[in-house]
């Protein structure tokens, strides 16, 4: 049974930056299709933010952070990362990694991945 345990988030002025990890124990991420991270605000649903295919790397964005995020992964550490810039009063949520077990289609609905996280809070200030 994998854990997922994300860590970085904190609180930031706007316009700073942060990293969030995700760290899997009990399982490697290389044997899951795709990782992804997601948030949800108070009051609102959950809702996809970036994710990152482990067969070639390729990564999706939701339109709201492009060029803004960026998701990475360390195999070495079991890790993977979303640096955030450019922070906005809007990006506060609480932040969750979730892992895939197969697929690759329909990236953004959460209810495609398997495994979750405990989530991490990440409050921008403006």
């Amino acid at each position: 049974q994998v854990q997922l345990v994300e860590s970085g988030g904190g609180l930031v002025q706007a316009g700073g930056s942060l990293r969030l990890s995700c760290a899997a124990s009990g399982r490697t991420f290389s044997t899951y299709t795709m990782v992804g991270w997601f948030r949800q605000a108070p009051g609102k649903e959950r809702e996809f933010v970036a994710a990152i295919r482990w067969i070639d790397d390729n990564t999706y964005y939701a339109d709201s952070v492009k060029g803004r995020f960026t998701i990475s992964r360390d195999n070495a550490k079991n890790t993977v990362y979303l640096q955030m810039n450019s922070l906005r009063p809007e990006d506060t949520a609480v932040y969750y990694c979730a892992a895939r077990g197969f697929g690759y289609r329909n990236y953004a609905l959460g209810e495609n991945y398997a495994a979750w996280g405990q989530g991490t809070q990440v409050t921008v200030s403006s």
